[in-house]
């Protein structure tokens, strides 16, 4: 992998499912962000009150070899993790996390994040480069993922690689005002 600014240093691969403690400590630094309220679905201090037991499931679900779920890393030029993607497969048949109908076996991206000092150098467009050869190789159809409205920088980004708004629109919670938007990207 190369960019301008030399990406090649770092290495872009699926968690082993004993890196568990690396996988918690990045969520918990991503729950931390800015913007965590608008792009995670858990809170820092809920995060942080999980058993190991939680994240050694959690890694195990989408570690290398999993049909279910993937997760990627990134891991800068000193082995430290700094940034994820996760896939989950959803199957046709079946309900999401929403209770919306999922009607073809799809891809769903969670869990976008790259350490705030790493950014802007392509290391999430090498991510999700990754991510979505791994959906595409097990055969979904489509891969989606939910934004919230008000997530500016995640919104500019995902439609610069392709995805683009399906005109669903999530409600955060229940007769919440604030919404996420599906945006998806099809098989090429």
């Amino acid at each position: 992998m190369s960019s301008p600014s030399s990406t090649e240093q770092y290495v872009v691969r699926a968690v082993r499912t004993e890196e568990w403690p690396a996988a918690k400590a990045l969520r918990l630094v991503a729950l931390q962000d800015p913007v965590a309220h608008l792009a995670f679905l858990e809170t820092y201090d809920d995060a942080v009150a999980r058993p190991d037991s939680f994240w050694q499931e959690r890694t195990a679900g989408a570690s290398a070899g999993s049909s279910d779920a993937q997760q990627f890393i990134v891991a800068g030029p000193d082995g430290e993790w700094v940034g994820s993607v996760t896939v989950l497969v959803e199957e046709a048949g079946t309900t999401d996390w929403a209770g919306f109908p999922i009607e073809r076996r799809q891809g769903h991206v969670v869990g976008v994040y790259v350490r705030p000092e790493h950014r802007g150098c392509g290391l999430t467009e090498v991510l999700f480069d990754e991510a979505l050869q791994w959906a595409w190789d097990i055969g979904v159809e489509r891969v989606r993922l939910i934004v919230h409205e008000d997530n500016g920088r995640a919104l500019r980004f995902y439609r610069r690689i392709g995805f683009l708004p399906s005109g669903v629109t999530v409600p955060l919670t229940a007769g919440s005002a604030e919404s996420e938007l599906e945006y998806v990207l099809e098989r090429p």
